[in-house]
């Protein structure tokens, strides 16, 4: 191999090192953390407080390792689940890792998946 070929060889694979170290990262989880209420309510304030604190707490830091992406998916006590399908079958389309909310929040995630883990909480 002549010097040329060799230096143009090592300098195209020095380049494109860095691209393909990027490309093979993981794509980091998303946690779909559905709330029945719009923020800033005080009582779901603390509760998104308190999710995110038990995830720093269990090593799962928002930005870091894993996404959180919170959502309020009803507003209004009049017909609280009429969007739950259409951000059910939003957050399935973005592959989310976990859904994470209150109960007619995991009833409709069970009726829209069977993949995708629920947790849910009630009080």
């Amino acid at each position: 191999m002549q010097r040329r070929q060799f230096i143009t060889l090592v300098g195209g694979a020095v380049i494109a090192w860095p691209l393909s170290a990027r490309a093979q990262q993981p794509v980091m989880p998303v946690v779909a953390l559905l709330q029945g209420v719009s923020l800033p309510v005080p009582d779901a304030t603390h509760r998104v407080t308190a999710f995110h604190q038990g995830m720093k707490e269990t090593g799962y830091v928002d930005g870091r390792n894993v996404a959180i992406e919170l959502q309020a998916p009803y507003r209004s006590a009049e017909d609280p689940t009429n969007r739950l399908p259409l951000v059910m079958a939003d957050l399935l389309r973005r592959q989310v890792a976990v859904i994470v909310g209150d109960t007619p929040t995991a009833l409709a995630a069970k009726a829209a998946t069977t993949t995708v883990p629920i947790v849910f909480v009630t009080g």
